[in-house]
């Protein structure tokens, strides 16, 4: 019974039992409130969730945009970054997906899987969308209502559908730049599975530059790739902020790089 609990389960290990991993020369020393990251973490993948903590701790964002993120693997993530490396965090889910296959769980009860949101303020006004049609898989976006750099900002996380479906990626974002051109200030966070010049990109573009001021959509432009495939896919999008920099880490913990950008009120805001 209790290995047959166990395969239904999965691993799991109190944080008491785990030793920190040491963290980079470099690394934050605390939360950077003016730092905002996305990362799409890979699922299903065979990876453990106190290394993606210790790859999230080393930046310690302010506010942490994740794409393919289960329920249970977050709140792990959260157990370790609070319980090994004092970062405290609060969460929201976009839950787009039931699916035991993606997340565990059992057959009467599969894991929860989508966007999630983590940020070291409170979240308020939180708003879960899945869009009408999510492509290959359901897809959707997460909006709540935070506190990045000691200014009240709308931030989004979402995930677009599969690299090969244009067409539904167009519907995707047309319909989420609906919802950020209702805010003045928004970060807009995300795994968009198009390169910069994608034209389903062009209404988000349009709202809220990129990060990245030499990242731009043009077949010129240089992007740094976030993937390992060599592609430029994970954006942070700005509407009312600015940039002071823009950083890709890659990571042997996700088939995407960690991806993060210190922001500023917007230039003669």
């Amino acid at each position: 019974m209790t290995v047959a609990v166990l395969v239904l389960l999965g691993p799991s290990a109190p944080v008491g039992s785990l030793v920190a991993r040491p963290l980079p020369d470099g690394a934050a020393e605390g939360v950077v409130p003016n730092r905002v990251m996305t990362w799409n973490i890979c699922n299903p993948c065979d990876v453990g969730n106190v290394d993606r903590a210790a790859d999230i701790a080393t930046y310690a964002p302010q506010v942490i945009g994740l794409q393919e993120a289960c329920v249970r693997d977050v709140e792990q993530i959260r157990a370790y970054l609070a319980g090994l490396y004092g970062l405290v965090y609060h969460v929201e889910y976009g839950t787009v997906l039931r699916k035991r296959s993606r997340c565990g769980g059992t057959p009467w009860n599969p894991g929860a899987f989508g966007q999630a949101i983590l940020s070291a303020s409170p979240m308020t006004d939180r708003v879960s969308v899945e869009y009408p049609d999510g492509g290959s898989e359901d897809r959707g976006y997460l909006a709540v209502t935070t506190v990045v750099g000691g200014h009240t900002v709308r931030v989004f996380n979402t995930h677009l559908a599969h690299r090969r479906q244009q067409p539904v990626r167009a519907r995707q974002t047309e319909e989420l730049a609906a919802a950020v051109a209702r805010h003045d200030r928004a970060i807009v966070l995300g795994d968009f599975n198009a390169v910069p010049d994608a034209a389903e990109l062009a209404p988000l573009w349009a709202l809220a530059p990129g990060s990245d001021p030499e990242c731009r959509p043009s077949p010129t432009a240089t992007c740094e790739p976030t993937t390992d495939w060599s592609s430029r896919f994970d954006y942070v999008f700005l509407r009312g902020l600015g940039s002071v920099g823009q950083h890709v880490h890659p990571t042997m913990y996700s088939d995407h790089h960690l991806l993060h950008t210190d922001v500023v009120p917007a230039r003669g805001a």
